[in-house]
């Protein structure tokens, strides 16, 4: 995206601060969310063992905890998409994939495949294949610096 400048255009300078703003602020705003979800982890770890029978994790608890963690490794995976706009101003692609695969991954997890119609089961897993997929063609294609560098590479011959 290209810079621009108090003197060049003021409106766009104006939207461009107030966006950079925003974002600081939702930055913040995610370190609470990040801390608050620690929180919550510890308290359903602290739940599940104090319940009855005690330090015993039964497979629906592990489910929950492991959902709970998730989350927290999501809101993680968000908030790096955050500093990495505020620092370099682009969307960096891989890792916005890499934040929704992360979030497939942990519905299905999470999902109790019991109650589930099996049409959603195959709708989940089309989306996590597609996803990954898209992930795998972004991974393999070249970075701007591969290619200035094999373009280097290529004029000193």
């Amino acid at each position: 995206m290209k810079l621009v400048t108090k003197e060049e255009d003021r409106f766009l300078w104006l939207l461009k601060r107030i966006i950079h703003i925003s974002l600081k602020i939702l930055g913040i705003l995610m370190v609470v969310v990040i801390i608050s979800g620690v929180v919550d982890v510890a308290w359903t770890i602290y739940l599940r063992f104090a319940a009855e029978p005690r330090f015993i994790l039964t497979m629906g608890d592990i489910l929950a905890t492991f959902g709970a963690f998730m989350v927290v490794l999501i809101a993680i995976e968000i908030f790096q998409n955050i500093i990495l706009y505020l620092r370099d101003d682009v969307i960096h692609v891989k890792i916005v994939l890499a934040t929704a695969l992360m979030a497939i991954a942990r519905k299905v997890i999470i999902l109790d495949y019991d109650e589930l119609e099996p049409m959603y089961i195959l709708a989940t897993g089309v989306v996590l294949l597609a996803t990954g997929i898209t992930y795998y063609v972004v991974y393999k294609l070249p970075d701007k610096e591969q290619i200035e560098s094999a373009e280097n590479t290529e004029e000193s011959f």
